[in-house]
């Protein structure tokens, strides 16, 4: 019995230091997504889920990203303030350090700081970047620029253009083009495009030189739908003169515009063709943007755009396991969004949010539904396009009174938004029992999932400089 005993002792310590081995010398990740939604809480992410389930009828439908394996929680503060902007948190999702409000790429003393993506260019990888935003926004230019300011959006642009970034597609045309160069109705949403720039520089040139291929505006827009990238070793893609519009429009009224899915898609194909593999970090922008409106469809279309996105990368990853790692994290919490109020108890009402048609943001504050003192016309816009028929006598006054605030100037929350607007984006909120408390950023620490190949490192409590930290590590960086 005794020598039975010795076998299955020694067969079991065989067993684990074979285990071990094993792991020891398990491959790196070969292909690397990392998901970043901007503004993407713990809210936004479970608001979303149940509306899929109201859309789809299913109690049991879900986001991808909330279904994967590995998850953990993540704190947000930067080096100078306990509530975040997108630029100090990008540079510690793309770099590992904290860093001052608004500074892209460098740490508190003004230092450069290396990217993931530069190392992993470092490394023979193809890179690659993608967002909803404009390309010079913060988050992508956390990942191949060095700036004191976000705001220095034409020197972001100029590092782009030498940073031999394999892969971009995104919004912001205005930053990459001589300030003489004017196109009427030009971008991929019927805007002109024109400069921002104050000198002659044609970045699109440039990396027409550097041998890209170039898709710009709304030409750019209908060819990229139909290029094939399997055959292209270097992308440039701007397709609007600012941000890509808004999920809901963009499904409703811009569906020539290359969804986020599509633009991953396209990603994919140019960067597989590596011998190395590749580093690809895509943003879900526009979350963030619905958030500071407090629009709540916005919201939830973009997040579910978001979602096809990783669906597109997970697809990846069931033809190349053991190779793959998706990371899905956010750089900060929007808006103070809470799941419920006082108005309807235990319940969300998501029904309410079924017949939307229009951004809080694009539409009703800036753009063809904006409130211009006309109110019966304004009242009745609202309910064709934002769901918003059958007003209570409660509602209407609360409308009245904002179309007056607009009417004498005045403006709300930090962005100064159009209090007509706000309030119908409040309206439809209350109808559905969730609430906001602030247009701007929070301190709330934001979920984050992951799958694949050494996902189970980035599980747990950790500060978003950890995730880039052990993101490196995995993948045998240094920063």
């Amino acid at each position: 019995m005794q020598c039975l005993k010795q076998i299955k002792s020694i067969i079991a310590a065989g067993l684990l230091l074979l285990f071990m081995a094993a792991s020891a010398f398990a491959g790196q990740p070969r292909y690397v997504f990392y998901f970043i939604g901007d503004g993407l809480g713990a809210a936004q992410r479970q608001f979303s889920d149940f509306f899929l389930q109201e859309q789809l009828k299913n109690p049991d439908s879900r986001l991808l990203m909330n279904t994967f394996e590995i998850a953990g929680i993540n704190t947000t503060y930067c080096a100078d303030t306990l509530i975040t902007d997108s630029a100090a948190a990008g540079t510690a999702l793309a770099s590992g350090v904290k860093t001052n409000k608004g500074v892209i790429g460098k740490d508190v003393n003004g230092n450069n700081v290396k990217t993931l993506t530069e190392a992993a260019k470092d490394h023979g990888m193809k890179t690659g970047i993608i967002t909803t935003t404009r390309l010079t926004h913060a988050t992508p230019a956390a990942f191949a620029a060095h700036n004191v300011s976000r705001n220095n959006e034409n020197e972001i642009a100029d590092d782009f253009l030498n940073s031999d970034v394999d892969f971009f597609a995104g919004g912001g045309i205005r930053h990459f083009i001589p300030s003489s160069m004017k196109i009427e109705k030009g971008d991929a949403i019927g805007k002109t495009i024109k400069s921002k720039r104050k000198d002659e520089k044609n970045l699109v040139k440039g990396f027409q030189d550097k041998g890209y291929s170039t898709y710009i505006g709304m030409n750019g827009a209908k060819a990229f739908r139909s290029a094939d990238f399997s055959k292209q070793g270097k992308v440039f893609a701007a397709f609007t003169y600012t941000h890509m519009p808004y999920e809901v429009e963009r499904m409703n009224q811009y569906k020539e515009v290359p969804s986020i899915a599509e633009m991953t898609r396209a990603g994919i194909d140019v960067l597989d063709q590596g011998d190395k593999g590749f580093f690809l970090m895509v943003e879900g922008g526009r979350i963030d943007h619905a958030a500071h409106a407090n629009d709540p469809t916005g919201v939830i279309w973009d997040t579910i755009a978001f979602d096809d996105a990783i669906k597109t990368a997970y697809e990846f990853l069931k033809t190349h396991k053991g190779q793959t790692l998706i990371v899905v994290v956010g750089d900060h919490e929007t808006g103070g969004m809470g799941l419920g109020m006082d108005s309807m108890g235990y319940k969300l009402n998501m029904a309410a949010l079924n017949d939307i048609h229009v951004s809080v943001e694009d539409t009703l504050n800036d753009g063809a539904g904006q409130y211009k003192g006309d109110k019966a016309g304004y009242l009745n816009y609202l309910s064709k396009n934002f769901g918003l028929s059958d007003l209570t006598d409660a509602e209407t006054a609360s409308l009245n009174k904002a179309m007056d605030a607009a009417d004498a100037g005045q403006t709300l929350g930090y962005y100064k938004l159009n209090p007509a607007a706000l309030t119908a984006a409040h309206i439809l909120s209350t109808r559905a029992n969730i609430n906001w408390t602030t247009t701007i950023h929070t301190a709330t620490m934001i979920p984050m999932s992951a799958t694949g190949t050494y996902a189970g490192r980035f599980g747990g409590y950790k500060d978003n400089t950890q995730i880039a930290q052990t993101m490196a590590q995995v993948l045998g960086f240094s920063l």
